[in-house]
């Protein structure tokens, strides 16, 4: 039937288990082109950074920063690639959505600390500039200028286009965009290319490229060194301007916010899905941002008891996934009950209304302890009456009158109401006690026997 093994297999390690995620990916064959680009990059960064250290030119290292920036863009579209192949599991109910969100926040991130660096050495240059050979300076300029542009122009790059054109724009942008509305006003045959804003990557790499030219022909005419710290200070103010806006949109998507231009757009269908017939309220609603471009949420619908509960369920899912692709709604009814007109247990013959047409009132103290005036305990040390806490009714239980039988009238009864000062001389009338005075009517001629004549015998 099997073979029963005594010791359970060891989980692999966490080489192990990288290894086949990327044996994985190498399986598709969309992921050679990346991983070819991937290579010639390490080539390129190897001999730029040799470039870097022979002609000492800190603008070139900042520039280098880029071309080791195309490498982390290149991992990051490979984990895009992952991501489409992965299915969710039990452990990420969600699917793997956000390793893409966490690459992009990771690689900007990392671009900004290179500019920091940059900014921290050029500091430094500033004190004691030292001599820049430019004799390989303008060939590693051309060199990543034309790799950047190749890589990011040939490999569609799905998680930084979608975050380049969701971020808001960096200062270098809003500058560009202002020369270019002047360009355009001139030759409006550029406004596919320049407008509305150029893509930062790409921006970026000619600006550098336009730094370096600039420090080149400076030091080659002038011997004018502190131009190259110059323009490391430029390439690295730009460079962390650049990535900024990109670095504050993927992690506001990692701490689960709501993005602000579908805000509107959610409170619409909200309030639409308040006016479906069945639901009384929404409550609860939470929509935050999954992935690059895909939102999720969760929200509470509160319903009338006659509603149908798949119905109601079926609308609110086709209003909201419009803009919601993974939602959950809780449906529940109304559990709104009404109150109960006793809190006591009722025996079961006290419902009979036909022999209890009276409740008797629970005997009360003798009359020689009472005060005519005031109802309240004679006592010759009792505070006045006003003070008093011992007052009628205090400890009496509730009294529940059950008939609600109407008496005839035109029976020869006298309808009249007793005065107050003759009820303390003529007492309660108690049934089966004789007494002269009815405890509902106040009537002096009704018989004193209750519960014996048939329903609607005089």
């Amino acid at each position: 039937k099997g073979t029963i093994h005594l010791f359970r297999k060891s989980q692999r390690s966490l080489v192990g288990k990288l290894t086949h995620e990327f044996r994985l990916v190498v399986a598709d064959r969309r992921s050679w082109k990346i991983l070819l680009f991937g290579a010639i990059n390490l080539i390129c960064i190897g001999f730029l950074l040799m470039w870097c250290s022979s002609t000492n030119s800190i603008a070139l290292t900042a520039y280098t920063y880029l071309t080791i920036f195309d490498l982390f863009s290149l991992v990051t579209c490979l984990i895009s690639y992952w991501v489409m192949m992965k299915k969710p599991s039990p452990v990420y109910s969600f699917g793997f959505e956000r390793f893409e969100v966490l690459a992009v926040f990771a690689s900007t991130v990392l671009a900004q600390l290179g500019a920091l660096f940059i900014l921290k050495e050029s500091a430094e240059r500033f004190l004691e500039q030292p001599e820049i050979h430019t004799g390989r300076l303008l060939v590693g300029t051309f060199v990543a200028l034309f790799f950047n542009l190749f890589t990011m122009l040939s490999i569609r790059n799905k998680p930084f286009a979608y975050v380049s054109e969701a971020a808001s724009t960096s200062w270098l942008q809003e500058h560009v965009a202002d020369l270019s509305r002047s360009i355009c006003g001139i030759i409006p045959g550029l406004s596919s290319i320049f407008l509305p804003r150029m893509n930062p990557f790409v921006l970026i790499d000619i600006a550098g490229a336009l730094a370096l030219c600039i420090t080149y022909m400076l030091i080659e005419i002038n011997n004018y060194f502190a131009v190259d710290t110059a323009s490391a200070i430029a390439i690295a103010l730009m460079t962390f301007g650049t990535m900024y806006p990109m670095s504050v949109y993927s992690g506001k998507v990692l701490l689960q916010t709501t993005p602000p231009h579908v805000i509107g757009q959610l409170d619409k269908l909200l309030r639409e899905v308040s006016t479906l017939d069945g639901v009384l309220e929404v409550r609860n609603e939470h929509f935050w941002t999954l992935g690059f471009g895909s939102l999720a949420g969760s929200v509470h619908v509160r319903i009338r008891r006659d509603a149908n509960e798949q119905m109601v369920l079926a609308h609110v899912t086709n209003r909201l996934y419009t803009l919601v692709s993974t939602l959950t709604v809780q449906i529940f009814k109304d559990d709104w009950i009404r109150p109960t007109l006793s809190s006591v247990p009722i025996a079961n013959n006290i419902l009979n209304l036909s022999d209890h047409h009276v409740i008797p009132m629970p005997p009360l103290k003798a009359a020689e302890n009472l005060n005519p005036v005031t109802s309240t305990p004679a006592k010759p040390s009792s505070p006045p009456p006003e003070f008093s806490f011992n007052a009628p009714g205090k400890n009496v239980s509730p009294v529940i009158l059950l008939n609600t039988q109407t008496r005839p009238y035109g029976l020869g009864f006298n309808h009249g109401s007793t005065a107050y000062s003759s009820v303390l001389n003529q007492g309660f009338g108690i049934p089966g006690m004789g007494a002269t005075q009815g405890f509902r009517t106040g009537f002096t001629s009704v018989p004193s026997r209750y519960g014996t004549n048939a329903r609607g015998q005089p």
